[in-house]
C-alpha cells in the first residue's frame, strides 16, 4: 500500500505541475493577446468577444441576481429607516395636534365662561374641575378653590350655559360641588314664558325632573326653565335647561350644562337676597293703634 501510494504521488506530482504551467501560459497568453493594440488582435477580440460574451449569460445570471438583491436590501433598509423616521415624525406631530386640541377647546370653555351674561351684581370665581368624586348614590365634582378664594357653601356654579350645581362642602383650597343631578338637590324654578314655579329634583338622571307643577297645561317641551331665587339658593334668572318629555310622559328638564366636559366652572358669589324687614309697607298701608269706631256705633 504504501508503494502504490508512492508511485501514484510520483506520476500525479508531475502531471499536476504540468496542467499549472499550461494554464498558466494560457492566462500570459491571453493576457498580452488583449494588450497588444493591432488591428488584428483587435478583431481577434471582438470575434471572440461575440463568441463567448452572449453563451455567459447563464453563468451571470445568479450574479446578477445576487447584485439584485442585494440592491433590493439596501434600498429596503432605506424605506424602513424612513418609515420609521416618519412614523415617530407622525406620533409627535399627533402629540402636537391632541395638544393643539386640548388648548383650543379649553380656550372655547373659557371664552364660553365670558360669554355667559350675568346680573352686573353677581361676581364670580373660576375654578378648574380636579375629579369626579361621584358616585352612583352621589354626583359630584371638586374644584381647586376653596376658603382661601373666598368660596361660601351654597353658592352655585355653572359653566358656559347653564347651572352646574352648588357648592357643599369647602375646604382650605378645594369645594365640593353637588351637581343638579344629584338626589338631593332641590331647585326652586320658573318655566318660562308661562311663569310656573316648580322644583328641579334631581334623581341621579341625566334629566331631573320637574315637580309641585301647578298646571302642566301650560307647560311644552322645549319652554325654558331658569331658577327662581326662591328660598335664596340661587340667584334668579340662570338658565337651568328645557323642558322635554320622557317616555312615561313626564316633565322633565334636559340640562343646558354639559356635563360630560366639566372641565372650568364659574362660582358665581352670591350672599341672598335682602330680608324684608317691615311688612307692613309692602302689604298696605300703617293701620292706626286705636280700633276705628264705625259709623253707626258713633251716632248711636
Amino acid at each position: 500500500m504504501a508503494k502504490d501510494r508512492s508511485s501514484s504521488s510520483e506520476y500525479t506530482g508531475p502531471v499536476r505541475r504540468l496542467l499549472i504551467s499550461v494554464v498558466a501560459l494560457i492566462l500570459l497568453a491571453f493576457f498580452l493577446v488583449w494588450r497588444i493594440d493591432s488591428p488584428r488582435v483587435e478583431r481577434f477580440r471582438a470575434q471572440v468577444t461575440d463568441q463567448f460574451v452572449p453563451r455567459l449569460d447563464w453563468a451571470m445570471a445568479p450574479v446578477t441576481a445576487t447584485i439584485n438583491l442585494l440592491q433590493d436590501f439596501e434600498s429596503y433598509q432605506r424605506l424602513a429607516r424612513q418609515n420609521a423616521e416618519l412614523r415617530s415624525e407622525l406620533r409627535r406631530m399627533q402629540a402636537w395636534k391632541e395638544a393643539a386640541l386640548q388648548l383650543e377647546q379649553e380656550n372655547a370653555r373659557l371664552l364660553d365662561l365670558n360669554n355667559v351674561r350675568l346680573d352686573p351684581r353677581l361676581t364670580f370665581i373660576t375654578g378648574v374641575v380636579l375629579a369626579d368624586s361621584g358616585s352612583p348614590f352621589r354626583q359630584s365634582v371638586l374644584l381647586n378653590v376653596g376658603a382661601r378664594d373666598g368660596v361660601v357653601e351654597g353658592w352655585a356654579t355653572m359653566d358656559g350655559i347653564g347651572v352646574v350645581g352648588r357648592i357643599s362642602g369647602v375646604g382650605q383650597s378645594t369645594a365640593r360641588v353637588i351637581l343638579l343631578t344629584d338626589a338631593s338637590s332641590r331647585i326652586p324654578a320658573v318655566v318660562q314664558p308661562s311663569g310656573q314655579r316648580v322644583i328641579v329634583s334631581g334623581d341621579n338622571s341625566s334629566a331631573p325632573p320637574i315637580e309641585f307643577l301647578e298646571d302642566s297645561d301650560q307647560v311644552r317641551p322645549g319652554d325654558r326653565v331658569i331658577s327662581s331665587g326662591d328660598g335664596g339658593v340661587f340667584p334668579p334668572g340662570l338658565l337651568i335647561g328645557q323642558a322635554a318629555l320622557d317616555p312615561s310622559g313626564k316633565l322633565r328638564v334636559r340640562l343646558a350644562a354639559d356635563y360630560q366636559r366639566l372641565e372650568f366652572l364659574r362660582v358665581l358669589r352670591h350672599h341672598g337676597t335682602d330680608p324684608v324687614s317691615d311688612t307692613a309697607r309692602i302689604i298696605g298701608p300703617q293701620l292706626p293703634s286705636q280700633p276705628v269706631v264705625a259709623q253707626e256705633e258713633l251716632s248711636q
